[in-house]
């Protein structure tokens, strides 16, 4: 490597100036320095205020050339460069050269390796600051066949301290799982790997007032990861469009649905009468909502099932749906005869809200 620098140095002094500034990184690299010695080294170099702030922790670094930490207010960057891990932007470095800069190709090069350098620090010291983990570490975690040490060992590696808890949270999105994992623990430790047709996160807390519409989650309450994931999948199921997200400890008795065979469920005059009448929108009875193609005055009755189950009040539901409580009573009273149920009486209620719940599960 000498050799070659030697060898560029004879070139122009841009080169060698070039040269010197990667040898000056891979030497602090192989120092294996930590992040306030590689901020005070970049400043020195650079003879300019250089920062490093890392996405997931919120930590910030600013050093002065003279090596000191400064509190002065921050100036506007000269230049910026991302540190990125594993293909996901962690962190951010920058220089705040006052006045014209000097060599704008030796701040841009000085920048690209204190990234570089940057990741290789998160990476030795961190755990990893990235959201994406390996699938085969998370499926350990979570499996009901891992025993204890290899679970323990599985989360040390994903970065999650022993003294901490992990909530499991089972998602079904369109947005990439490392946007959902750090919306729901914007202050980390958070992991998310894909398993199948469902999202994994693996988290120490749980923001759900963060997820973006169009986002389902089922969030487990147990404190083993295994059982908390097997909580998180059911809650999964009992998301609709106007519940997206479920927690495990909020559904009680009904979770016991879930247990119920498909068969045994199907069979169900209750859960039968509702697919009889979901049917004809071309609904199912996954997660999927009441949407279909059908008649729209069935995909009206189906939809006004499901506000008042949810509700359980005649005025509230009018105002979800916007409408005179008169005609959604006339809607309910002709759903009604249709099932074969007095939707008035908190008996009828209570099996609409079953059969409306079992029928949702049936294909999930």
């Amino acid at each position: 490597m000498e050799a070659l620098a030697v060898r560029l140095s004879q070139l122009d002094s841009h080169a060698d100036g070039a040269i010197r500034v990667i040898m000056f990184y891979d030497t602090l690299i192989r120092r294996r320095v930590d992040l306030p010695a590689l901020a005070r080294a970049s400043a020195g170099l650079a003879e300019c205020v250089a920062g490093i702030r890392l996405h997931g922790t919120g930590r910030v670094i600013r050093v002065a050339p003279d090596g000191r930490e400064t509190s002065a207010p921050p100036a506007p960057a000269s230049a910026a460069t991302p540190i990125t891990l594993d293909d996901e932007e962690i962190g951010t470095v920058w220089l705040e050269r006052p006045g014209p800069p000097g060599s704008l190709d030796l701040d841009e090069l000085l920048l690209d390796r204190l990234a570089i350098a940057a990741a290789a620090v998160v990476e030795r010291y961190g755990p990893a600051r990235t959201t994406m983990a390996d699938p085969a570490l998370v499926e350990l975690v979570i499996s009901a066949d891992s025993d204890e040490a290899g679970r323990a060992r599985a989360l040390r590696l994903l970065g999650f301290a022993a003294d901490l808890p992990v909530r499991v949270v089972a998602v079904r999105s369109r947005l990439p799982l490392d946007r959902v994992g750090g919306l729901l623990c914007p202050d980390r430790p958070v992991k998310a790997a894909p398993l199948a047709d469902v999202g994994v996160i693996l988290a120490t807390t749980v923001d759900q007032a963060q997820l973006p519409a169009g986002v389902r989650a089922g969030i487990g309450a147990a404190e083993s990861p295994d059982r908390s994931w097997w909580e998180a999948r059911t809650a999964l199921r009992f998301t609709t469009s106007r519940r997206p997200v479920v927690h495990y400890d909020g559904l009680g008795a009904l979770a016991l649905l879930a247990q119920v065979p498909r068969d045994a469920a199907r069979d169900n005059a209750d859960v039968a009468a509702i697919a009889r009448l979901a049917g004809a929108t071309g609904g199912t009875g996954g997660a999927g909502g009441t949407g279909g193609a059908g008649d729209p005055e069935t995909l009206e009755a189906l939809e006004t099932l499901e506000t008042y189950c949810a509700t359980g009040s005649l005025r509230r539901a009018a105002e979800l749906l916007h409408l005179h409580h008169s005609s959604v009573a006339r809607r309910l009273e002709q759903i009604g005869k249709t099932l074969g149920l007095d939707l008035t009486e908190p008996a009828g209620l209570l099996r609409a809200r079953i059969a409306l719940t079992a029928w949702r599960l049936l294909d999930d």
